[in-house]
This record gives structure tokens, C-alpha cells and sequence, in this order.
């Protein structure tokens, strides 16, 4: 019975009492002026209202049985507003279905069955990571609150703009060998994305855009799209992620989802809101930024993640010949200061238009937030150390070293940061960097001389099995973060190649501008190439 039935019953009760009290005054009128207040004592048969008129015993006895029913109405209304017991309200990740026993209400003729119901229903299982705040690791958003949020959608904006000063002042402002900074003495947009994600009815997706110079720099170094037609660069060159999929109340959660979505090889995330620096070290910013396929999110505990992929390729929208990539991801957080995530490649046949040549690489990061008192001017400190190591074999390079079966192919790398917080996380410092070998160079990013892309190749740095390269940097970074969602952030950048890599005064760039096909030889023109750069960055970022 709900509230409203109850009261109306109890005020129906008060009525009839009154009028059968007005019913016996009328034949007892002198009792009457005498009677009391409603504290009166209860009235039972045989009872006098003013002590020298007794009540007719059949009104007596209506009255009494009223005032029982009255009590009986009250004590269930009371019961009925009793506080339920406390219940986990955690949501399993990914899921947007209600408990269905959270807005039902029982009929009047089963409030006991109902109470023993609600007593045996199961507590939600915990969410994921949802016991701890992680908005400290490198690599991962800082924002503690969405700016909005819906039932059926959260939406996300992102702005990273930059002012990249190179001492090596080059002369058509061309920087190579990033993936995050470009040019250089101006500013530039170097992502701006709209998008964010749905959820409904367990069903999930996200979408996010991306204009600026990651819609034309992220392409070219894909080679995948020279393999066949239809122009897949162009395809999804203002696309970072775009994926939909479907969420499975098992275990504390499962996700299956297909599309292009973010690899995380390398700790840094591709967004650099969310990482403790604005150039990545090699480790990352030679590795993959997306795959194109299917992954499974299972969720085992609270405090586990197993992520298995089907890919096309690393980094890639297409394959590059004729068979498609493995891996998976192993995300392990014990307790809220410590995380330890695997990443697995294998299998990939990644060089175009070399079947057999076979692609494995495992990279592996551990991160630790190691003192935690936001009540002190330095609030926070933690620090990430990831290292990397990988090989190809076949189609003329080899794995295990210098053989008939082709020269060495290998990558090893690793990079360390560490990063303080300061007055009540309003300022932020980092210092770190890391050094990698890569003979054959097929994980290091080509310089575009002459407008060169990972498919069309370049003379003027070549990429061939065997061919020498080892490089390091050091970075320092300083934030303001006046708001979870801005940074204004400063960095200086220390970059060292041991073969000419990086860009001289001279630029990369022929006189007359990009000349012939992309990468070739132009006659008279040699690219200005150094072995190390020193830059100061300057950007700001937005995140909603």
C-alpha cells in the first residue's frame, strides 16, 4: 500500500471516530462539554467518557476497533518509509541497463514478500578500476568529472594547439622524426577532435574526429593504404577512433567492439592532455597510436583486465600483405598506487610488399605513485618505466642476429619519467626520457624529405635490413593546471641520433618546394640532416 492510500485511510479513520464521538455527545450533552483532548486515555468498552455517562457499548467497541485499524495503518506506513539496507550501486563497465528491481513498486497485498525480495537481492558486482583514482598515471586522462553526461551519451572535445621553437632554426620549418610535433617558429593546431561515447541498452560506441596536422601527419605513416585501391588514408585520415560494440554482464564485465581504436603500446597515450609530457620518448613515439579491428575487453576481477586483438597490421587501416596481426593486453591494478599493463604484437606480416617477413614485438610498462599528500605543497609524486623489445624474421632479415637468412632486425628501447605535483596538484613537473636501437630502421619514423611517406620511401634515409640506428632524448616539462580540464605546459626537448636524422638549418625541403614523386631524388637538392635537435614547446590543451 503506498503512502498516499495509507493517509487517506487514516484520515477516513479520524473522521468516523469524530463523528461517532459528535453521534454520543448528542445523547450525552453534558459529558461532552467535559470531554478532554485527543491525549485522552484509550476508550474501551464500558468506558465513561466524562466519568458519570457511560458510552453506549456498541459505539465504544466501533471506536476501539477503529483506533486498532489506525495503528496497524500507521505501523505499516512506517515500515513501508523504513531506509532500505545498503546495496553496492556500482555499475559493471560498459553496462547502462537499470536493475529492474530499483523502480518497482509491490502491491499493498505483498509488502512481506517484497521486504524478504529486496533483503536477498544481490549486491552489484564492483566496477573496474572503480576503487581507486587514476587520474595520476602517465598516459591517462587527469579529468575527474565528465563536463556532461547523459544516459545516452558523453561527449568529448579536445584542443591541442602548439608554438615549437627549434634551435635548429630550419629554414621551411619542417621537423622530422615525430609523431606529435611538425613545424616549427609558428603556431599550429596540431589536434582538434569532437566526438565521445554512446551507451545503450548495453550497447556502446565512440566516435572521435581529429582535424589539424594529425589528420595529415598520422596517415602518411601508415604504408598500408599504397596495397590496393579505394584510398584508405583519405578514408579515415578525420578519424581517430570510431568503433561499436556490445557489453556482456559476465564476470565484472566483457566488451566486444570493432573499429579503429587506441593501441596504448608505448604508455603515452595519442592525446597529449593526458600524458605527463608533450614528446614521448622513442619507445612510444615510434610504436603504434591505433589498430583497425576487433578486441575483447574481459574483465576477470575489479582489479584485472585481459584485452585480446584482431588487427590488420601495426598501425594500419589496411593489411600490408596477406596476413592479419594478433596481440592483446594484460592490465593489472593490485592497489591505487601501482599499475602494470603488457602489450603482446604478433604475427603481422607489417612491410609492405615483403610476404614472409614476420613482425613480434612485447612492450611493458609499470607505473607507481610513490608519495601521496595532497595536504603539502608537493602533493603527488609517481614515475613510469617502460621498456620495449622486438624483432622480424623472414624476407631477408633475421631475429636471432647476422645469418644466412639475413642481417639482424631488432628493436630494443626503454624510457623512465618522473613526475611531481604541486600545490594541491595545481602545478606539475617532469623530467625523463629513454634511448632505442633499431637496425633496419623499421620502426623509425622517415623524415618527409621531398614529401616522402611511409609507402613511397626515401633515398635520402634509407630503411634497409641492417642499416644502423641508434637514438636517445631528455625532456623537462613544466604544467599549469588552473582546471581538470586545461594545461598550459612548457617543455624542453634534447633529441640525438648517432646518423644524420634530424633537421638542419638548411631544411629538408627542395628549393622550389616538393618536386617529382614524394621521396625521390631531386637533381642539385640534398636535405639538411643532423644528428641532434634542442627545441623549446609551448601548447595549450583542452580536454571536456
Amino acid at each position: 500500500m503506498d503512502r498516499t492510500n495509507v493517509l487517506r485511510l487514516m484520515d477516513a479513520g479520524r473522521r468516523i471516530a469524530f463523528i461517532v464521538l459528535l453521534f454520543a455527545a448528542f445523547l450525552t450533552p453534558a459529558s461532552f462539554a467535559q470531554q478532554q483532548s485527543s491525549d485522552a486515555p484509550a476508550i474501551t468498552s464500558g468506558t465513561s467518557v466524562s466519568g458519570d455517562q457511560p458510552i453506549p457499548p456498541a459505539v465504544a467497541k466501533e471506536l476501539d476497533a477503529m483506533k486498532k485499524r489506525i495503528e496497524q495503518l500507521e505501523a505499516e506506513l512506517e515500515k513501508k518509509n523504513a531506509p532500505p539496507a545498503a546495496v553496492d550501486s556500482a555499475k559493471v563497465v560498459g553496462s547502462t541497463t537499470p536493475d529492474p528491481m530499483a523502480s518497482s513498486v509491490p502491491p499493498a497485498s505483498s509488502l512481506s514478500a517484497s521486504t524478504e525480495l529486496s533483503t536477498a537481492t544481490k549486491p552489484a558486482k564492483e566496477e573496474p578500476f572503480a576503487f581507486a583514482d587514476w587520474t595520476w598515471l602517465n598516459g591517462n586522462a587527469r579529468n575527474k568529472t565528465p563536463a556532461f553526461d547523459s544516459k545516452f551519451f558523453t561527449p568529448e572535445f579536445r584542443a591541442d594547439v602548439d608554438y615549437i621553437y627549434d634551435l635548429n632554426h630550419p629554414k621551411d620549418d619542417t621537423i622530422g622524426g615525430s609523431s606529435e610535433v611538425f613545424r616549427s617558429n609558428e603556431i599550429q593546431v596540431t589536434q582538434l577532435g569532437v566526438g565521445g561515447d554512446f551507451h545503450y541498452d548495453n550497447v556502446r560506441g565512440r566516435l572521435m574526429t581529429q582535424f589539424g596536422m594529425y589528420s595529415t601527419t598520422t596517415p602518411r605513416n601508415d604504408a598500408s593504404p599504397a596495397r590496393g585501391q579505394w584510398d584508405l588514408a583519405n578514408a579515415y585520415r578525420y578519424v581517430s577512433e570510431a568503433y561499436g560494440g556490445y557489453h556482456i554482464n559476465a564476470l565484472h564485465g566483457i566488451n566486444i567492439d570493432a573499429g579503429i581504436f587506441m593501441s596504448y603500446i608505448g604508455l603515452f597515450s595519442y592525446y597529449n592532455f593526458d600524458n605527463w609530457a608533450y614528446q614521448p620518448s622513442y619507445v612510444s613515439s615510434n610504436t603504434p597510436w591505433f589498430f583497425n579491428g576487433l578486441r575483447v575487453q574481459m574483465f576477470p576481477t575489479a582489479h584485472l583486465k585481459i584485452e585480446p586483438w584482431i588487427i590488420n597490421g601495426w598501425q594500419s587501416y589496411g593489411r600490408f600483405n596477406g596476413r592479419l596481426g594478433v596481440g592483446g593486453q594484460i592490465l593489472w591494478r593490485p592497489t591505487g598506487w601501482l599499475s602494470v599493463v603488457g602489450n603482446q604484437y604478433a604475427l603481422g606480416e607489417d612491410a609492405l610488399n615483403t610476404p614472409g617477413r614476420v613482425r613480434y614485438h612485447t612492450d611493458d610498462s609499470v607505473e607507481v605513485k610513490y608519495y601521496d599528500h595532497p595536504e603539502n605543497f608537493l602533493s603527488k609524486a609517481a614515475f613510469s618505466l617502460t621498456g620495449d623489445m622486438g624483432c622480424e624474421h623472414g624476407g631477408g632479415v633475421s631475429c636471432a642476429g647476422n645469418s644466412a637468412k639475413g642481417p639482424k632486425q631488432d628493436f630494443l628501447g626503454f624510457m623512465l619519467y618522473n613526475r611531481l605535483w604541486f600545490h594541491r596538484d595545481r602545478y606539475g613537473f617532469t623530467v625523463g626520457g629513454g634511448k632505442i636501437n633499431n637496425p633496419g630502421r623499421y620502426l623509425v619514423l622517415l623524415p618527409p624529405i621531398n614529401g616522402a611517406t611511409a609507402a613511397s620511401g626515401t633515398p635520402y634515409f634509407t630503411e634497409n635490413p641492417g642499416d644502423p640506428y641508434k637514438a636517445w632524448d631528455l625532456s623537462e616539462t613544466f604544467d599549469y593546471l588552473p582546471s581538470q580540464y586545461l594545461t598550459f605546459r612548457w617543455e624542453f626537448d634534447h633529441r640525438a641520433a648517432n646518423v644524420p636524422y634530424f633537421s638542419g638549418k638548411g631544411g629538408i625541403t627542395p628549393p622550389q618546394g616538393n618536386t617529382g614523386a614524394p621521396g625521390s631524388l631531386v637533381p642539385g637538392f640534398t636535405p639538411d640532416l643532423v644528428k641532434d635537435e634542442n627545441r623549446l614547446d609551448l601548447s595549450i590543451l583542452v580536454k571536456f
